[in-house]
């Protein structure tokens, strides 16, 4: 956790909390959790560094917040008997259904009802464990969120809402996901103690979708800086919405805040159109929604551009196409599809947005005393005419220091499985033996839902016979969007320790830096080779098809080596080379 609870001081819930100044509260005792933890203390130092007059266009703030702390999950657990089943069940239907029929302690209930009757806005219930945002194994994006849009007409309706909300992120904790988790962590499920935070959502009401005009992921380390960029600027993932385009992995805007006007890496307006994100989620306030308590996106819609386009909220962060004279003109005062490129905001610096992220990067830095990694929201206020920026979350990153040298001539040569000049990491590893890796010749789409299933099945095994393994696939590893590239979970693939995303032709996309599943890589030292399908690179298919098969499914591949594979990647420069 980011610092010791002890010295957190932070004021216990009373019913006059949303009248007060304040921003923080908590009911219960026991722990933060990892999220509330590293946003109170962050709160001071970023109220006393970052200074209204320096940034006359923006406020900056953390969204009121109260905080379950982690005696209300135990009395949860404890009176309603769920430790044992939910330890044991495999389903997660099963689970969240047991968990809904359960009961929170009464004690709590006239407090959350308080909270319903002042909160008029959307509420995101957010999960806060002990052992979540650590610097190593930090459960990144593993649990649940789940947000609400707290406008229905009856009270008992939205009390019950909130009531579901909390006890399905209570669920989480023993979601699949959260249990192939640990059996490559060095922790136990037993040892985790889930607190949930409850926290207005940023954004605005427009047409029954409410959301932020964009939100990012700032992390002041890049592993994969391009240009003149360096790794120790930064790096910045914006989106138009709610961060969940982000956080899982979808199409975003990166840019170093060094070098804000710098050219996207296209070599065509018409590449800049095929690449730009084309749907973004908001909270539905349709107050007629199909009940499904099971779902976290039960309270959300995906929307398109030409939402947005109605809303009225892309002036300040698109651009359009003009295909007259295929160019990109700035802004949206011409007709011609919408491309969410952020230059209005970046170019004409009109909110100080990019001056104000890089001092929130920087005082975030300082405080944590190392790279970190920062989600946030921002919308654009009409009755203030300035930004409001929402502080999220932060969380320290893992940045190796050891010094490994690696030679551009040994990216080549006959025996290289694989090289890249776009690698995340740094180390040597010598002690792989086996691969796993999706049959080029199968790869299909539409079928990389069913491969996930296939790679998870295998990497059980291998888990379990405490293997690491190398694994090689096509698209954007942990992606929710099963266009992108393969849809697995973080746990679904745990026994890797190198990892090599090769695009296909129809898939080139970026790798999100802000995604939680990269997160997981840093945060577990994972080496992640990224290639072209048309670049220098490539893969020696014909080396791996010839090795020893110890395990085939329709579209995956498990070989094992003679002998182990020697991996370097070299972090200060980005490069890497797999040796047979």
């Amino acid at each position: 956790m980011i610092q010791e609870e002890k010295n957190i001081s932070l004021p216990q819930f009373n019913r006059n909390f949303f009248e007060s100044e304040e921003s923080f509260s908590w009911i219960g005792t026991g722990s933060f959790g990892g999220k509330a933890s590293g946003l109170a203390f962050i709160k001071n130092i970023i109220d006393q560094n970052i200074n209204q007059e320096e940034f006359p266009n923006a406020i900056v703030s953390i969204p009121k917040m109260v905080v379950l702390r982690t005696s209300i999950f135990d009395s949860f657990m404890q009176r309603n008997n769920l430790f044992d089943f939910a330890l044991n069940e495999e389903s997660d239907i099963r689970i969240i259904n047991e968990f809904l029929k359960a009961d929170l302690p009464v004690e709590i209930l006239g407090d959350l009802r308080t909270i319903i009757e002042k909160v008029k806005a959307p509420l995101a219930v957010r999960s806060s464990s002990m052992l979540e945002d650590a610097k190593y194994e930090p459960f990144a994006g593993i649990y649940a969120t789940k947000m609400i849009s707290n406008n229905q007409p009856s009270l008992d309706i939205r009390f019950n809402k909130l009531v579901e909300a909390i006890k399905f992120v209570f669920a989480s904790t023993f979601f699949k996901a959260s249990k192939d988790y640990f059996k490559i962590s060095s922790h136990s499920v037993n040892e985790e103690k889930m607190a949930v935070i409850i926290q207005e959502v940023v954004g605005q009401n427009r047409n029954l979708r409410y959301y932020p005009h964009f939100s990012g992921v700032a992390r002041t380390f890049n592993f994969y800086p391009t240009g003149k960029s360096k790794p120790e600027q930064g790096v910045v993932n914006l989106a138009l919405g709610l961060g969940k385009t982000i956080v899982d992995g979808g199409i975003v805007w990166t840019y170093c805040p060094e070098y804000p006007k710098s050219p996207p890496p296209f070599g065509d307006p018409k590449d800049m159109l095929n690449t730009t994100q084309t749907t973004f989620w908001a909270v539905n306030m349709n107050p007629i929604v199909d009940y499904d308590p099971t779902k976290e996106t039960e309270f959300l819609s995906l929307n398109n551009l030409q939402d947005a386009d109605y809303d009225n909220t892309l002036t300040h962060i698109a651009s359009t196409y003009d295909v007259r004279s295929n160019k990109i003109v700035m802004g949206v005062g011409a007709d011609g599809p919408r491309i969410i490129n952020f230059m209005p905001l970046l170019y004409m610096n009109e909110y100080g947005f990019n001056d104000l992220i890089k001092k929130i990067m920087k005082v975030s830095s300082n405080a944590l005393n190392g790279p970190v990694e920062i989600e946030f929201a921002a919308t654009f206020n009409k009755e203030t005419d300035k930004l409001h920026f929402g502080y999220l979350q932060v969380r320290p990153m893992v940045v190796s220091a050891e010094e490994v040298n690696l030679d551009d001539s040994e990216l080549e040569g006959d025996d290289v499985l694989v090289a890249s000049n776009r690698v995340m990491g740094n180390g040597i590893i010598e002690d792989i033996s086996d691969v796993v890796y999706v049959l080029p010749d199968k790869f299909d789409k539409k079928f990389t839902q069913k491969i996930a299933m296939e790679i998870d099945s295998i990497n059980k095994i291998l888990v379990n016979e405490n293997k690491k393994y190398l694994l090689i696939g096509f698209g954007r590893w942990g992606s929710s969007d099963p266009w992108l590239g393969i849809p697995i979970e973080w746990g679904q693939i745990g026994g890797a320790k190198v990892i090599v995303e090769s695009t296909l032709f129809g898939i080139n996309v970026e790798l999100s830096q802000g995604s939680h599943f990269f997160h997981n890589l840093t945060s577990f030292n994972v080496c992640y080779f990224s290639i072209n399908y048309d670049g220098k690179f490539a893969i020696d298919w014909n080396w791996l098809n010839s090795q020893k098969i110890i395990r085939e499914t329709e579209f995956v591949r498990h070989v094992s080596l003679n002998n182990p594979l020697k991996i370097k990647v070299d972090g200060r420069k980005g490069i890497g080379a797999i040796k047979k």
